[in-house]
């Protein structure tokens, strides 16, 4: 038998089982003795409200892009182990020997969701102990040779711990962002509000293409050059110079000249635009 049979077959029942009239002691008994599959279904049926119980305490302290249901799959593993596992003999109620396997198993599955591998998580967890550690000591922020010491490793080793303390986080574009304003209850994820640099915004291209040819109007070709290649292509006044044959001295004098021009035509205009008494 699967472990996928069984756990796909654990989902509570509404129709009675014959195994209601027996004791629990009695059941566990002859499950042990002999055990079989209708048995153990019926057990993990019993005890799957602890896999929802412990499934929900963990599910209350993560990101909301986990699911709650992989979760449960994860914690159903850790039952079937518990039943196969349990003794009797023990004296120990299954409900307390369960748990921390339903726990185990649960971990175990978030710990195969981290893209981040287990020794450097552990690496981190180093540093930061020992830098809180210093600052509680001190009162004062900790310093990369501080650390160093209290870990008691060398500079390239310190520098390797670093690394791994400050490895790049991944990030879910289905995670919640924040509770949706439109009325409508709707929840907004990292996905709707991403910005995509890639997309061109047709309102943006046209008002930045006509603010070009208003401070351009009027201007020669070397210094519509100058304005496009300082101010659209980033160039410098060296480089400029260089693609005009001029010097970068005379390219910063035409630069100064043009934008006090520019200033003029711009107070020109904004007293064409005040309102008449």
């Amino acid at each position: 038998m699967s472990n996928r049979f069984a756990v796909r077959h654990a989902e509570p029942s509404k129709a009675p089982s014959p195994l209601d009239a027996v004791p629990i002691n009695d059941l566990w008994v002859t499950y042990q003795a002999k055990p079989d599959e209708a048995t153990r279904n019926y057990l993990m049926e019993k005890f799957l409200p602890l896999v929802r119980y412990n499934a929900e305490r963990i599910y209350a302290r993560l990101p909301d892009e986990v699911d709650i249901e992989d979760l449960m799959s994860a914690g159903l593993f850790g039952l079937m182990d518990a039943i196969d596992a349990f003794d009797l003999s023990r004296k120990v109620k299954f409900e307390t020997y369960c748990a921390p396997r339903i726990r185990g198993a649960i971990l175990d599955e978030l710990r195969s969701m981290d893209w981040v591998p287990r020794l450097v998580r552990s690496r981190t967890s180093k540093v930061e102990q020992a830098r809180q550690a210093i600052e509680k000591a001190t009162g004062q922020p900790a310093t990369d040779e501080q650390v160093a010491d209290m870990l008691k490793v060398d500079d390239e080793e310190f520098d390797k711990l670093r690394r791994d303390s400050s490895a790049v986080m991944t990030r879910s574009l289905t995670q919640r962002c924040f509770g949706g304003g439109d009325g409508g209850g709707r929840e907004i994820r990292e996905l709707d509000v991403v910005k995509d640099d890639g997309q061109c915004n047709p309102v943006s291209d046209i008002q930045r293409r006509d603010l070009k040819d208003l401070i351009t109007k009027g201007l020669s070709r070397a210094e519509r050059l100058i304005v496009v290649l300082y101010y659209y292509e980033g160039m410098t006044m060296k480089e400029i110079g260089a693609t005009l044959d001029l010097s970068e001295s005379r390219v910063s004098q035409m630069h100064s000249s043009i934008l006090a021009r520019l200033k003029s035509q711009m107070q020109h205009r904004e007293k064409e635009l005040e309102p008449v008494d």
